[in-house]
């Protein structure tokens, strides 16, 4: 998958948890520098799980003669993914076993994994036909218009698999197994919308029982419209052994109908909250031309905040460097539980919500469990602990800033967003410390001086450091360019971009150029330009760079808020996707 024409998607890589390299699997992305492109999950088995509660040994079994190659301690492997999820995000874990019992076709394969966010179980070479219904368009004078949500039931139903019919595949396996099956995943997105609308707070055993009756009733229609579907355009090729295939049962169009996506990109476009996940932030920072900020506030709030009263642009100012509502005491009390946001919501509420919404949903949900930085490992425990016993098919977590840095989160005022938002003061962030070692690369380039030797060092997280060396000691275009090292350094410590250094050095020009054509060079600081732009090629360009950027936590595309939502991490600022 290209985005952009420079980055690639996500790929997911699941690993069965008998499989004799399960523990190499488990730490394969600790050092946060292999892997990049992939979500990793582990495959947990019903076997394993029962193992872990009786802490028992369990067997790994070679995939290629289906031998035992060796035991594991279930509670100590379960232990360490959970520490490692703790660590960084990831594994996430699927229960395979519950994949394959929902599995409606298993005479025509085995599930073995799913797609990147985790939401679509998918045997060899099936596709993901996804789509979502805006929830917050789905309420009327303060209820649900249960009337206009089964409409759009039927007419989505009946587009995706339309959507089946005429999509043009890259393999011909692919089209024959997407035909086969007709599996399409309706889901929903907006679902914080509607209970803001609707008055109820995310966090309340109200709000987790309208999940269910919400979904069930979306899962219901839809399949009532699979069945329509049916009568007129025939069953799914596969339906025949298939689980549908029972005496007396209704005949289905589609061998799956439900599906909850994380929907990161398509709620931004649809102004919509993501999936079934909590508001990320009420307000906000946007950073635009000229290095203004600007400050978002959720609509919804904006319009009750003005209805009532209390609205200020020194208020969402403060809301958005406090980053939750919940100790603003001149904001209403109801309207701060209404509000609530992810990192407000207990962990439990987390998972009994996708619960909620697992219990109707053909396939899988994809959701993520947010925890504060200060959550324990048995936190963690507890949630995965959690997720088996609800049934759900898999769970996936975030500790806020578990990834190399604090994530962007909101504009507080030790955080670089905040610090812009006042134009005296300095808009970078928080400057590295320098390592006592670097790995470094050295560059040289012909100018009309004479030769430049430039040394680009980088640290664990990205560019560090830039020196240059004139061939000549002494003279003005030797502490020019050292002058612009030191410049370039102090930049790439405080957390600008490799573009954006280059942006500005390139094209400079002096009265001594030295090339010709492509190799050209203007000047010191356009040859420290190339030098960095050489270096950025080597070292696998822009999509290197930039992830080393968003593990930091900020934007690598606009520096704006990062989301986590099932696996993947989203900008809603300007739909940068990790995923897509």
């Amino acid at each position: 998958i290209k985005q952009g024409g420079t980055r690639r998607g996500a790929n997911m890589g699941i690993l069965r948890i008998d499989h004799p390299d399960i523990m190499d699997f488990i730490m394969c992305k600790s050092d946060k520098k292999q892997l990049n492109n992939f979500n990793i999950s582990v495959g947990l088995t019903e076997a394993f799980m029962q193992a872990v509660e009786k802490d028992e040994n369990y067997d790994l079994i070679n995939p290629r003669d289906g031998q035992i190659s060796g035991t594991l301690n279930a509670r100590k492997v379960f232990n360490r993914i959970i520490t490692q999820a703790w660590e960084n995000g990831e594994p996430g874990i699927v229960f395979l076993d519950r994949l394959n019992r929902d599995n409606p076709t298993p005479h025509i394969g085995t599930i073995e994994s799913t797609n990147p966010c985790g939401e679509q179980p998918l045997l060899p070479y099936e596709s993901c036909n996804l789509g979502s219904i805006n929830l917050s368009k789905m309420v009327q004078s303060g209820q649900v218009d249960w009337k206009r949500l089964k409409e759009v039931v039927h007419l989505a139903v009946h587009f995706l698999d339309n959507v089946v019919e005429i999509n043009n595949y890259p393999l011909p396996q692919i089209a024959a197994m997407t035909m086969g099956n007709r599996k399409i995943g309706l889901g929903v997105m907006g679902w914080a919308d509607m209970l803001i609308q609707l008055g109820i707070p995310y966090d309340t055993e109200e709000a987790i029982e309208l999940a269910g009756k919400v979904m069930g009733f979306i899962n219901d229609q839809g399949h009532t419209a699979s069945q329509a579907l049916a009568k007129t355009r025939g069953v799914f090729p596969n339906f025949k052994g298939s689980l549908y295939d029972k005496k007396g049962a209704p005949p289905v169009r589609n061998a799956t109908v439900t599906t909850i996506a994380p929907t990161g990109t398509i709620s931004i476009m649809a102004n919509a909250s993501s999936g079934v996940e909590p508001l990320f932030a009420v307000s906000y920072v946007r950073q635009v031309m000229d290095n203004d900020i600007l400050v978002e506030v959720h609509p919804l709030f904006e319009a009750i905040a003005k209805e009532r009263g209390f609205y200020s642009p020194e208020l969402m100012q403060k809301i958005a460097e406090h980053g939750t509502l919940k100790d603003l005491q001149e904001i209403p009390e109801d309207i701060r539980n209404l509000f609530v946001t992810a990192h407000d919501i207990s962990p439990d509420v987390h998972i009994r919500m996708q619960a909620a919404f697992q219990k109707h949903t053909d396939n899988a949900v994809s959701k993520t469990v947010n925890f504060s930085n200060g959550a324990t490992v048995q936190d963690v425990t507890r949630v995965y602990e959690m997720a088996y016993k609800l049934d759900c098919k898999g769970v996936t977590i975030y500790r806020d800033g578990s990834r190399d840095q604090q994530v962007l989160s909101v504009a507080k005022k030790e955080q670089p967003a905040a610090a812009a938002a006042t134009p005296d003061k300095d808009k970078s962030t928080s400057k590295r410390e320098r390592p006592k070692v670097l790995k470094g690369w050295t560059y040289q380039m012909q100018t009309g001086c004479g030769p430049l030797y430039i040394t680009v060092n980088e640290d664990n997280t990205g560019l560090f450091e830039l020196f240059t060396t004139m061939g000549k000691a002494g003279g003005c275009a030797a502490s020019q360019s050292e002058a612009i090292g030191r410049m370039v350094s102090l930049a790439w410590r405080s957390g600008l971009q490799a573009r954006q250094v280059i942006k500005q050095l390139q094209g400079i020009s002096c009265h001594s150029p030295s090339g010709f054509g492509e190799n050209k060079v203007l000047s010191c600081a356009d040859a420290v330009a190339k030098a960095i732009q050489a270096h950025m090629s080597a070292n696998g360009g822009k999509v290197q760079h930039a992830k080393r950027v968003f593990l930091k936590g900020a934007c690598p595309d606009c520096g704006g808020i990062v989301e986590h939502e099932g696996g993947c991490a989203v900008c809603r600022l300007c739909g940068y996707s990790e995923c897509a």
